[in-house]
């Protein structure tokens, strides 16, 4: 299981992190996504612990609590989604592309 935890400030770290919630238990894994684009982060990262009961005590501890000028959303992670049944975005942005071009029926 995993943690998510957003409303992150930008400046926060992965060893910011790992310092906090090893308050609550042992860190296993923090994993702060970046920005492909600025290089920066997103402003949310994820957090493994040990067990599960020092995951709910992390939780428990940490939703809502203000740090870094920020009030932490702090919750189990949701299973990433299988992304295979979206359709594939073409070229072009001209509207619905399950109708016919123009002119032809």
């Amino acid at each position: 299981m995993s943690i998510y935890v957003g409303n992150l400030s930008y400046e926060v770290t992965s060893e910011d992190l790992s310092e906090v919630f090893a308050e609550y238990g042992t860190v296993s894994r923090v994993q702060v996504p970046m920005d492909r684009e600025t290089g920066r982060m997103r402003g949310f990262a994820f957090v493994e612990m040990a067990s599960e009961a020092e995951e709910a005590a992390a939780i428990a501890a940490l939703d809502g609590a203000e740090w870094m000028g920020r009030d932490l959303k702090v919750n189990k992670a949701k299973p990433r989604e299988n992304n295979n049944n979206r359709r594939p975005s073409g070229g072009g942005g001209w509207g619905d592309n399950d109708r016919p071009a123009r002119g032809r029926y």
